[in-house]
């Protein structure tokens, strides 16, 4: 299979590269950091590296236009980022940035490999949001809310194509801490250990090639998804808050 990988060049996505690499993929890694590619692209051997900065929506459609011919047969939308501090204080830029690379550049890629994918009536795509996603978070506000966004816009158009008879997967990632490049850009220190960014991947991969559509790696994390069921929204946005607090760094 020929495979896009957007934020391609640490964590997650770079750990995804290795394992499916490893799986006899080719794979078209994309990223703003040229010199992590190419790092990346010596240990691989089946790859070609674009760099390109996502939050600029015009690098967008010029990368879907220079790869718009290669018959991709998976599309896996992983740039994203995230920036801690109350909504007050974190600069408006700042934000308009995250919005623009982690909902923007991620619906633009969406919408045309969709369309692509439902033509033909094949194809995998994988949007990695987060945990994130199911809560609103105070002190991480606008990250929070970017991440329902994917969450809810990949599960909606999952059953679009389930509807439509495509056999076309859509999948949401939505893991919660895990030990990546995360911390320190967003400015965050995590009160639990965090998965390995190997281990994400190699689920994730996994999870996605069986088709499935929401995508929760460890057993803290589903547990703490079932029972924010059981606690009303007021008492539990107070205690995503003070969570929140302490992962000041």
């Amino acid at each position: 299979m020929l495979i896009l990988i957007t934020g391609a060049s640490s964590g997650i996505g770079r750990d995804m590269a290795r394992y499916l690499s490893g799986q006899g993929h080719r794979l078209l890694l994309v990223a703003r950091r040229r010199e992590r590619l190419e790092e990346l692209a010596r240990e691989l051997n089946n790859c070609e590296i674009f760099e390109a900065d996502l939050s600029k929506k015009e690098n967008v459609f010029k990368l879907y236009e220079e790869l718009k011919d290669r018959n991709i047969d998976v599309l896996i939308n992983n740039a994203g980022f995230g920036a801690f501090g109350k909504f007050t204080d974190v600069p408006l830029e700042r934000e308009l940035e995250m919005i623009r690379t982690n909902i923007i550049g991620t619906h633009i890629l969406t919408k045309l490999y969709v369309k692509d994918f439902a033509a033909r009536n094949s194809g995998y795509i994988m949007n990695v949001a987060s945990v994130a996603g199911f809560f609103a978070g105070p002190l991480l506000s606008c990250y929070y809310a970017t991440k329902a966004y994917v969450l809810r816009l990949t599960e909606a158009i999952n059953e679009e194509m389930r509807r439509g008879g495509k056999n076309v997967h859509i999948s949401v990632l939505c893991p919660g801490p895990v030990n990546t490049e995360f911390n320190k850009v967003a400015g965050v220190r995590f009160g639990i250990d965090g998965l390995s960014s190997e281990y994400v991947a190699k689920y994730a991969v996994n999870k996605m090639f069986k088709g499935k559509m929401v995508i929760v790696p460890g057993r803290l994390i589903k547990a703490a998804l079932f029972f924010r069921h059981f606690v009303p929204e007021k008492p539990l946005v107070k205690i995503m808050y003070n969570m929140q607090k302490r992962k000041r760094s």
